[in-house]
């Protein structure tokens, strides 16, 4: 099947504030892009939690990975509405609509983890050949470094995380 090319991606950083690597890549690449830019694609690094960030917290209100459900993204806005559903609204419209052909090809979301599992690649969606490939390309690149991917996929599942507003998405974990 032809598919177009990746052209919009990006990175995010902070979705729990309290997980600091995407945090400071993000900054970095925000000052200076020169080592994330490629000719012909637009790459965007994004701190998806600042109000997070700034109280070095997992959230304010409320898991912002777990809130990019049709329900959320559909609330009406109202002053008592949680922090982190608002924010997934915004986020929605900056690199989505979810679900839409307008959405960013690919979202790369940067997390930490205590758990004893290196450098690990989440994968949502065993029938995304894209992603697959470059989950290939990316180990191999790091080879002879182990890098797992973990395969999360449920069928019934609707995936509620920051990633899941674009066509393609990907969570890496570092330990």
């Amino acid at each position: 099947v032809d598919k177009p090319p990746v052209r919009r991606v990006a990175i995010f950083g902070g979705t729990h504030g309290n997980e600091l690597s995407g945090v400071f890549l993000v900054k970095h690449w925000q000052e200076s892009g020169a080592e994330i830019r490629r000719p012909g694609m637009e790459v965007k690094p994004f701190l998806t939690n600042p109000r997070a960030v700034k109280k070095c917290t997992r959230y304010i209100d409320c898991d912002l990975n777990r809130v990019f459900d049709p329900d959320n993204l559909g609330r009406t806005v109202v002053e008592d509405i949680p922090y982190e559903v608002r924010r997934a609204q915004e986020i929605n419209q900056i690199f989505g609509p979810k679900g839409s052909d307008d959405a960013y090809d690919l979202i790369f979301d940067l997390h930490n983890t205590t758990a004893n599992m290196g450098g690990t690649l989440i994968l949502e969606s065993s029938r995304d050949d894209f992603t697959i490939q470059m989950f290939h390309y990316i180990k191999n690149a790091l080879a002879p470094e182990p890098c797992p991917v973990l395969l999360i996929e449920h069928p019934s599942l609707k995936y509620a995380t920051t990633r899941s507003v674009a066509k393609h998405p990907v969570g890496k974990y570092e330990q």
